[in-house]
């Protein structure tokens, strides 16, 4: 019997390298939005690090081409970031 012979990739098409480089992008920024001091800096900015999380999200999911979560994603923090906005306006009024 011929020894078994191991199977070859076949090489990455320019899609999977575009698809690494992005999710590789958003994981390092994922990794600095959870960095204690880049939030301490974003909360001086009055800057929620979640919020921004979420939206990177958003990003990711729409350069994938999952448009209904990057959606989602992205209507859920305009609408936060709105009210959140909407009541700092009050508290500055007041």
């Amino acid at each position: 019997m011929p020894p078994e012979r191991a199977q070859k990739q076949p090489p990455e098409g320019p899609e999977s390298l575009v698809t690494k480089e992005i999710d590789g992008l958003f994981d390092e920024l994922d990794d600095l939005l959870k960095n204690d001091d880049v939030q301490s800096v974003l909360t001086t900015r009055k800057v929620n690090a979640s919020i921004a999380m979420l939206i990177a999200d958003g990003l990711r999911a729409y350069l994938q081409g999952e448009k209904e979560k990057a959606i989602e994603d992205l209507s859920v923090a305009a609408e936060e970031i709105a009210q959140r906005y909407a009541q700092s306006a009050k508290g500055d009024a007041e």
